[in-house]
């Protein structure tokens, strides 16, 4: 079995902008290399699960969420920080744009992008954690083994478990 590290996007790692979907606008929080270093070296799967209802809001399309994400994936990459895998959930219940408008278990708190990743990737919860800067980034703590951590505002705080 694998342990992992599940890293939300926005306010994890980049600065959060609100719906970002620009590379211009991308900007790394402060540390997050080294951080992701860190845990590539004590042997974690790196994996990004994030909420991106701007798709669902109209603010932006699946394509240029793509076009963003295969970017970061590329410029980690490049400093030597691979992703494991990077999932998203692009619904929202009040959605603009109507084959958004689901109340889908993939959308955080939800745990269906996890349970997902988990199966992929033969993840053991015991050892893996949860990293985000919302309480819903840390849902698959509530009632499993894995461990959770708010950062940003919330720093430090070591929420479950």
């Amino acid at each position: 079995m694998n342990k992992a590290i599940f890293l939300d996007r926005d306010g994890t790692i980049n600065v959060d902008k609100g719906y970002l979907y620009e590379i211009d606008a991308f900007e790394l929080l402060p540390g997050v290399i080294s951080a992701l270093n860190m845990f590539r070296n004590l042997g974690f799967l790196l994996i990004i699960i994030t909420n991106q209802s701007g798709i669902a809001r109209g603010y932006y399309s699946e394509r240029q969420y793509h076009l963003l994400n295969d970017w970061m994936i590329k410029m980690l990459m490049s400093k030597n920080v691979p992703i494991d895998a990077s999932y998203y959930c692009p619904h929202h219940p009040d959605a603009k744009i109507d084959k958004y408008r689901i109340d889908c278990q993939c959308r955080k708190p939800q745990i269906g992008l996890f349970e997902e990743a988990i199966k992929t990737f033969d993840i053991d919860l015991k050892d893996s954690f949860s990293i985000g800067d919302k309480l819903r980034d840390c849902s698959i703590c509530k009632d499993t083994a894995c461990h959770g951590f708010l950062i940003g505002n919330n720093e430090n705080e070591n929420i479950i478990k």
